[in-house]
């Protein structure tokens, strides 16, 4: 922030921006592409759970962070966490560069940076690749979270905006990204055979500052189940990642997002027929029509996810900045409420209200 510029005390965020890769592909080609990969390695069962999958409307296209299919299937382990490393890395950045663009700063203005992921582990983390690749000073602090699954932008939101609390006059940048295809895998388990029609890789950043500008961070709240945290989760098999998801999972999630919702808004003594906009997680479309008839949104509010659901899929963390993203396309009015919900590993759900300035 420039000297003399007014701070509001209530942090705010400036700008959000997204990334995906350049690589994309027609739902029911990616289905037509893996049966005929493993035409003579998956049971009967599985061939046709593909073909049933795949042929699901709600997801027309996905993106991947590779530039052939076969890559999938020729990476070992190395390969491929070296192409989580690189993938991770060019899409944050470009994020958080149009991010700082649209915000009208700098990176050299970034006090804090945090990242979150959980398609990957390296040590350091991403954050300091991204340090290196936009030229942040050499004092930033830097944070980078894990384990939070696909509901991890919102406590990194979190994070960010209690770093703000502590350094008003700074502009933080949260990062969630996620390399899903870094963790695929395939046989006749069904959550193997699920994640592979449902989920995407993608990058999101928002540029947080103390101006009275943007959409002001009111309050948020999360809910655990760790008793449940085995009906979504990555499991680790012969040193690799495998996603293990619960046929139980959209009643869970309907359950752990009401509640979330309850914590959220009792803050403020509001209800959902006060809030206009919905920034939720894509989920999948049982899971989102499990959570329009709990909480009674309207099929116009969910618009916007089922948008992402239909061009991205599912791409873990960075999907709720996406849906957001769709939302500010067409504005969010001076005091209007806006609620992020996400939701994942732990079991987990986060929400966040933010209201127009």
């Amino acid at each position: 922030m420039q000297p003399g510029e007014k701070v509001s005390g209530k942090a705010h965020i400036a700008a959000v921006a997204v990334s995906a890769p350049p690589f994309s592909i027609q739902q029911e080609d990616a289905g037509r592409y893996l049966l005929e990969r493993y035409a003579d390695t998956l049971n009967s069962r599985s061939l046709s759970l593909i073909q049933s999958l795949f042929s699901n409307t709600a997801i027309r296209k996905r993106s991947f962070a590779i530039d052939d299919p076969n890559v999938f299937f020729n990476e070992d382990p190395d390969e491929r966490i070296q192409r989580f490393t690189r993938c991770a890395v060019d899409l944050s950045a470009q994020a958080i560069d149009k991010a700082l663009l649209s915000a009208g700063v700098s990176a050299r203005e970034i006090g804090a940076l945090v990242v979150n992921t959980c398609t990957g582990y390296i040590c350091p983390g991403i954050s300091t690749y991204l340090m290196q690749r936009l030229g942040l000073q050499s004092n930033v602090r830097a944070y980078d979270l894990v384990g939070s699954g696909c509901g991890g932008a919102i406590p990194n939101l979190e994070v960010a905006e209690s770093l703000l609390w502590r350094f008003p006059e700074n502009v933080l940048v949260s990062v969630s990204v996620e390399i899903c295809t870094a963790t695929f895998q395939m046989g006749n388990d069904l959550s193997l055979l699920v994640s592979n029609a449902l989920f995407g890789d993608g990058a999101a950043a928002a540029v947080l500052w103390g101006r009275p500008q943007g959409l002001e961070l009111v309050a948020s709240a999360s809910y655990y189940s760790p008793g449940d945290r085995d009906a979504i989760r990555y499991i680790h098999k012969n040193g690799q990642l495998f996603n293990q998801l619960s046929t139980r999972l959209p009643h869970l999630v309907r359950k752990a997002v009401s509640q979330v919702l309850r914590d959220l808004l009792g803050q403020k003594g509001l209800r959902a027929s006060d809030i206009k906009h919905w920034a939720l997680h894509t989920g999948g479309e049982k899971i989102i029509n499990f959570i329009r008839d709990e909480i009674g949104l309207s099929e116009e509010q969910l618009l916007p996810t089922r948008a992402i659901l239909s061009g991205y899929g599912n791409m873990s963390s960075p999907t709720v900045w996406f849906v957001l993203n769709e939302i500010l396309k067409k504005g969010i009015d001076r005091g209007d409420l806006c609620v992020m919900v996400a939701f994942g590993a732990g079991l987990s759900a986060h929400a966040y209200l933010l209201r127009g300035a």
